[in-house]
């Protein structure tokens, strides 16, 4: 081969070199499961793409003006042989791809518990799964291991052949949770959660990443997922709490603001409360959490009194839009729930509510007139106190 031709197809080369079939060689059974369904759909279409291919070449060449000793029937309309044939071969692959798609469907859940680790290994029901916590935030990853009472920003690392619980969620915007050596990608909402089961069988270092475009910081939104052994597992924890720190409330209130290209970052203990509080949006001190405000609105609301029980927030990437109770942005007020007579719900707002933090940030004490110590059952409007 020529040096000219040589240095042509390096560029070639060079492309090819930098692929990476990560989707078609993973690294955990969920993820060779679904390229096992992408190879088999891909095949079945190829059996009518291929032939059709090769027939529109074939008909091309021997029906061509100069071929004289071709076939000439300019009166032909109808095969019932040819039709039964261009029908049923792609009905019958129509039919199997349905099937495949329905079985996947279920068996590939991402909200279903694995019912193995690998193809020929049954789950070992004596060990309990990685329950592993995901938020994301602008524009990092936060993980938070419940279980062990850690949590890291852009670090994520299980034990090899261990089922992992992913429960997913969102400080702001929607992003995309995806790994692709383990599985397929699930999204990240605010106020909602999303599960992914997994499992890895290889150890090795993996890419993970958002595949939803987040705003300005959305290309640097990317962290390592470690599959381990159990040694390996356990010094990645141990490394973990010799960290040190705390990520409580006020601190995850200061990493939920937006920053990019964030380095990788451990707590060695966390507020086994936060994953909740976050899920439910309300970090803030005071705040009404989203299942608290739910559970009034499913017995009626508190009604027009509802509007009074408000404060000002003392950090909102909300701000900008505006509010309807006034310029200052504000938040619901958190409530408490004494043990209900006769089994009925009741909600209670004491006043005033506990305003120090807020007051210490330099905000204003806020303008409403709050209840009085009032109790009231859900569904009925409080009397006014005029």
């Amino acid at each position: 081969m020529s040096r000219l031709k040589i240095l042509a197809l390096l560029p070639l080369a060079a492309a090819l070199s930098g692929c990476d079939y990560v989707v078609l060689a993973p690294a955990g059974d969920i993820a060779a499961q679904q390229r096992d369904l992408v190879i088999i759909s891909t095949v079945l279409m190829l059996l009518i793409v291929v032939p059709v291919m090769a027939l529109t070449v074939l008909f091309a060449w021997r029906y061509r003006q100069s071929n004289t000793e071709a076939r000439y029937e300019p009166d032909w309309d109808h095969s019932t042989k040819l039709e039964l044939v261009i029908w049923s071969a792609p009905l019958l692959i129509i039919v199997c791809l349905g099937a495949l798609t329905w079985m996947g469907t279920h068996l590939l859940d991402p909200y279903r518990t694995l019912g193995r680790i690998h193809a020929d290994r049954a789950v070992d029901q004596s060990k309990a799964p990685l329950e592993v916590d995901v938020v994301a935030l602008d524009w990092k990853w936060l993980f938070i291991y419940p279980d062990y009472g850690i949590a890291t920003v852009n670090d994520l690392a299980a034990p090899v052949d261990r089922p992992i619980n992913f429960r997913i969620t969102a400080s702001s915007v929607m992003n995309s949770f995806y790994i692709p050596a383990l599985a397929g990608q699930i999204y990240a909402m605010p106020g909602m959660e999303t599960k992914l089961h997994a499992v890895v069988n290889h150890a090795g270092t993996y890419k993970g990443f958002s595949a939803n475009y987040s705003g300005a910081g959305f290309s640097g939104m990317h962290f390592d997922f470690q599959g381990l052994d159990d040694k390996g597992f356990d010094d990645w924890v141990a490394k973990a709490k010799s960290a040190g720190g705390s990520l409580g409330r006020a601190e995850y209130l200061q990493l939920e603001k937006p920053s990019q290209n964030e380095p990788v970052r451990r707590w060695g203990t966390i507020d086994a409360d936060l994953y909740r509080l976050i899920l439910n949006m309300c970090v803030e001190t005071g705040k009404m959490c989203q299942s608290e405000m739910m559970a009034i609105d499913a017995k009626g609301g508190n009604g027009h009194q509802g509007l009074n029980n408000t404060l000002p927030l003392a950090y909102d990437k909300y701000a900008r839009r505006g509010t309807a109770l006034g310029p200052e942005p504000t938040f619901v007020a958190g409530t408490c729930t004494p043990d209900a007579p006769q089994g009925k719900t009741t909600a209670s707002i004491t006043a005033p509510v506990d305003t120090a933090p807020l007051l210490g940030a330099g905000l204003k004490r806020p303008s409403f007139t709050p209840l009085k110590s009032s109790s009231f059952f859900l569904g009925q409007r409080p009397k006014s106190d005029s």
